[in-house]
């Protein structure tokens, strides 16, 4: 599985791009409050810690952070949830 973190016009909001879809269908939205059967992967992301938004549709993931978490930390963790939920999906 192929992740590529890429760098958006808004500091706290990372786009990680994927070489397959992100979801089922059409686009899926985490935020605070959402069921996490919605989004498995979303729930996945948001549960890190420090996110405030997860945005999935096409071959991308969206990730928006909180203004006090770093991306050098945050960053890896999330392509790491990226990883793992799509090994999961897969077996």
């Amino acid at each position: 599985m192929q992740v590529s973190p890429e760098p958006t016009p808004n500091p706290n909001a990372i786009k990680f791009t994927l070489d397959r879809p992100s979801t089922d269908g059409g686009a899926e939205t985490f935020k605070e409050g959402a069921d996490p059967a919605a989004s498995p992967l979303g729930a996945g992301i948001f549960a890190l810690g420090d996110v405030t938004n997860v945005f999935a549709t096409a071959n991308f993931v969206s990730v928006t952070k909180t203004d006090t978490a770093d991306w050098n930390d945050l960053g890896p963790k999330v392509v790491q949830t990226i990883e793992a939920h799509f090994d999961e999906v897969a077996s």
